[in-house]
């Protein structure tokens, strides 16, 4: 399980250029099983993703996809972790 922080390193107003195609690599990646959340972060400098991958080398694949990435917008902060305890919601994650 991962925990991945973007932060913009660029103006707003070049994220939002990007944005629908950075929407449509999330839906990707939702549809394939990587990503299990997703969201802005408050106040609005980057965003967060839970992602489940085989390995940290293949979750940098993944994200190398993102329109954000490929255009140098953010930086990306990964945090491997071992869920050990959830929610009973969430029980699903743990390993």
């Amino acid at each position: 399980m991962f925990v991945v922080s973007l932060t913009y390193t660029c103006e707003l107003s070049e994220i939002e250029k990007y944005l629908a195609a950075h929407i449509a690599y999330l839906e990707q990646q939702y549809a394939a099983g990587h990503f299990l959340a997703s969201g802005r972060k408050v106040p609005r400098i980057g965003g967060v993703i839970l992602a489940q991958a085989d390995s940290k080398a293949q979750l940098m694949q993944i994200l190398a996809l993102d329109p954000f990435k490929q255009q140098q917008l953010a930086d990306y902060d990964v945090i491997e972790f071992i869920p050990s305890k959830t929610a009973d919601a969430l029980a699903f994650l743990k390993q």
